[in-house]
Order: C-alpha cells, then sequence, then structure tokens
C-alpha cells in the first residue's frame, strides 16, 4: 500500500526544488556534474529540467558551464502584497533615518524559519554596514533575531525557533536565551555588539501591528565614525530609531495605548 505522503508525488518538480535549494545555497554557482555528485543522480536526469529553469529565468548559466539562481524568485517573492506595502512605507523612513544618524539601516521580518532582510538603506556618507536585500539571518546572535522573538508570545516564540532549528540544525539558543528576550522586551530594544563585525553595535527596534507582535525588526548596524565629532553618538541613534520605528508601527496600525 502506498504511504499517505507519497500518494501525491511529483518527481519532476521535486528534482526541480531540489535544484533551486541546492544552488541557493551556494556561491559562484555549480555546474551540471557538480549538481548530479550533490543530489547523488546521474547528471543526464538534470539536462532538461536544468534547460527549462534557465528558459523560464530562474537559473542563468555563467562561466559557460556553470548554473546559478537568478532574482527571479526573490522578485517574486516581493510581489506578495503585506511585503511590498511594509516595504513602501518604511522606504522613505529608512532614508531619513540614516541621513539623520549617518549610519545603514535594514528592516529584517521572520519568513519560513529565518529572518530576512526585505529593505536596506545604505549610510549616506563614506563609510557604513550594510546587508544585502534578501540575505538571510540568525535568530540567535543577531539584534533583529532577537526583537522578532522578543515581541512575540512565549509560544509563537517557541514555534519560530523550531522552525528556525529545521533549517539551522548546528545553531542553538544559549542558556540564557529566553531571559535575554525578556529583557529586551521590556526596555524596547535590542543593544549588542556584533558577533559578525568587530567595532559595530547592533541597535533594534520592534515594527509594532495593531496587536503589539513585532512584524519587523528596524536596525542600525551602528558604527563609530572617527574625525566626525557632529555625527550622533550612539545615544542619539537610539533616539532617531526610537522615533522612526514608532512612525513605521503607526502606519502598521499599532497604537501604544493598545499594547499587550
Amino acid at each position: 500500500m502506498q504511504k499517505e505522503d507519497d500518494r501525491y508525488r511529483a518527481p519532476a518538480l521535486d528534482k526541480g526544488l531540489d535544484i533551486l535549494e541546492l544552488l541557493a545555497s551556494v556561491d559562484g554557482g555549480l555546474t551540471q556534474a557538480e549538481i548530479a555528485k550533490q543530489m547523488d543522480r546521474s547528471p543526464n536526469e538534470f539536462y532538461r529540467m536544468l534547460d527549462r529553469l534557465v528558459r523560464r529565468g530562474y537559473v542563468t548559466r555563467i562561466d559557460g558551464d556553470r548554473y546559478s539562481l537568478t532574482l527571479k524568485l526573490f522578485g517574486l517573492s516581493q510581489l506578495h502584497a503585506p511585503v511590498r506595502r511594509l516595504v513602501s512605507y518604511a522606504t522613505p523612513l529608512m532614508r531619513e533615518l540614516a541621513e539623520t544618524s549617518w549610519q545603514a539601516n535594514q528592516l529584517v521580518v521572520f519568513d519560513r524559519g529565518c529572518a530576512v532582510v526585505i529593505a536596506q538603506q545604505e549610510a549616506p556618507r563614506y563609510w557604513g554596514i550594510s546587508i544585502r536585500v534578501g540575505s538571510h539571518i540568525s535568530l540567535f546572535d543577531t539584534g533583529s533575531g532577537h526583537v522578532l522573538l522578543a515581541f512575540r508570545s512565549p509560544e509563537e516564540r517557541e514555534m519560530m525557533i523550531a522552525e528556525h532549528l529545521r533549517s539551522n540544525e548546528k545553531f542553538a539558543p544559549p542558556p540564557d536565551f529566553f531571559e535575554r528576550l525578556d529583557q529586551v522586551r521590556d526596555r524596547g530594544y535590542e543593544m549588542m555588539a556584533s558577533l559578525q563585525t568587530t567595532g559595530v553595535y547592533n541597535l533594534s527596534r520592534p515594527v509594532l501591528a495593531s496587536d503589539g507582535k513585532a512584524i519587523a525588526a528596524l536596525t542600525i548596524p551602528y558604527m563609530p565614525l572617527a574625525n566626525a565629532p557632529e555625527a550622533p553618538d550612539i545615544t542619539r541613534t537610539l533616539d532617531l530609531l526610537k522615533i522612526m520605528a514608532e512612525k513605521l508601527s503607526s502606519l502598521a496600525g499599532f497604537e501604544p495605548d493598545k499594547k499587550d
């Protein structure tokens, strides 16, 4: 008797999705032989599938014989109305925040187990830290991840973490992680030394929906600027971040007196 979860299998679709997921996990692309080796299949099994993915614009050929993802999948994800609307509301505020703080900033949401950068604003002057739009970052060791979890119910936190661990099994939260999240929620923001870039501090505040839960994190990777005494210090930058996060939360329907 056929297993329940095998009854509606679509091998060709599975094969195409396997290829897309594999190419999304590497930089620089893979040859047809390398794809076959990674998937433990014969190279001939993938020729027609790769050809179709190239013709449909999901995959491109680079350096002659290597296959790499295009931005088509990311473009499709941006068609999702709530995300597109959020980015459209946030863009002018993020631009203003960059100008007043002299720092870059980004907007991050939780999506299918990952914290994902959906908008990025460069620093207006020569120096700044930027993260590519579409980047997946950790929930456990970033300011954005902490804020996305802190402003959710304990049950939702558990579900988000479980989903994150399914795709990031080698990472796990530290022992005092939930205590840290409670502290972030109590003070309203996260401020932590970056665990990825020396000398940078993650400053992050939630963008709250009408129910008081975080739908996004607005984050500044704060980098002290040498020989620029007129630049806002970290305390002033936190104030500017608060103003913009509150403006964006208001646009999302949040009213402070109705906070959970």
